[in-house]
């Protein structure tokens, strides 16, 4: 199955214009997270090489999926929802909800450039891959006991002693 190819610039902008809407009725602690994640996703936009600003940018979207759900917890408006807090939440609940999939595309984009981060919960697992093997009681033709490390023959004169 072909997983779409989501640009990281539509996630960004996505998510960015979400948190505009989302920060108008919720406290500064919701816009300073999201948009310094956002910062770091603008890092992975510029860099197109780098791993490390997608994988960054990865984690801040899954730590913000948690922080995001404390803010709503604690401070949603108790009040009667006006306009703006009620509008200002929808967003802010939208933008969580698409955070997943957003976490789930920037995975790929990580895989992509080469990134290799396999999840292990600490269980031992068995693997009999041996693709990879190469017997020790078997040396290599071409790797003689005299040249142990496949050097070219030195052209050069040696030392002269005087």
């Amino acid at each position: 199955m072909e997983i779409p190819a989501i640009n990281l610039k539509a996630i960004v902008l996505a998510h960015w214009l979400l948190t505009v809407w989302g920060s108008m009725g919720l406290l500064s602690s919701y816009a300073w997270s999201n948009f310094s994640v956002l910062a770091v996703g603008v890092w992975a936009i510029a860099q197109r090489d780098s791993i490390d600003a997608v994988l960054m940018f990865l984690m801040g979207l899954a730590v913000t999926i948690l922080t995001d759900i404390v803010h709503f917890g604690i401070f949603y408006p108790p009040q009667l929802l006006v306009a703006v807090s009620g509008f200002s939440a929808g967003m802010a609940i939208l933008s969580l909800l698409l955070k997943p999939v957003s976490c789930f595309f920037v995975y790929q984009m990580y895989r992509e450039r080469g990134g290799d981060y396999n999840v292990n919960f600490g269980f031992p697992t068995v693997s009999r891959n041996r693709d990879t093997y190469q017997s020790i009681d078997q040396q290599d033709e071409s790797s003689g006991p005299t040249n142990p490390f496949n050097q070219a023959p030195d052209t050069k004169p040696g030392v002269r002693t005087y």
